[in-house]
């Protein structure tokens, strides 16, 4: 088996005013299982992380007017996805944004296809939720954030 592709990737966790988070959904393209995660994706050779995170919200979910807080969580993570293995670094951002309806217009044609759904989650929909969340202590880790604000520094998280 070649080696996994090196990638790296920004993350947004846009929160409105009622302390919702948007999420996206995904599918598994070999067991069709769902999975929510938030906005972002990978940073291309010419991008700073900024410019990247701007892009893949504005892309994902048409919000333009990003504007990142602190970045809160990194996260390496590796998995398959159509036939490819990726070794992934995550930085993930806190934004604070005004509640708006997502629209997808923007995404690519690949996006199209792996992003089903989109909706704002409250915490306590987010520790009730029956598919998988990412990263799997989502629920837990944004009702940490809310309470006691950003961390001094960017946490390592798990899956």
């Amino acid at each position: 088996m070649p080696d996994p592709v090196r990638r790296f990737a920004v993350r947004a966790l846009l929160v409105d005013h009622h302390d919702r988070l948007l999420l996206l959904r995904g599918e598994e393209p070999e067991s069709g299982a769902g999975f929510w995660f938030p906005p972002g994706g990978g940073v291309q050779a010419d991008e700073d992380l900024i410019d990247a995170l701007r892009r893949e919200v504005s892309e994902e979910v048409g919000f333009s007017d990003l504007r990142l807080g602190p970045e809160v969580w990194r996260r390496r993570h590796r998995y398959a996805w159509r036939g490819t293995s990726y070794d992934q670094r995550e930085r993930w951002f806190l934004c604070r944004v005004p509640h708006f309806a997502p629209d997808g217009a923007g995404r690519t044609a690949t996006e199209t296809v792996d992003l089903t759904r989109c909706r704002w989650w409250t915490v306590a929909e987010l520790a009730r939720a029956t598919e998988r969340l990412v990263p799997g202590d989502l629920a837990d880790r944004l009702r940490r954030l809310l309470a006691d604000g950003p961390p001094a520094k960017p946490e390592t998280i798990g899956r």
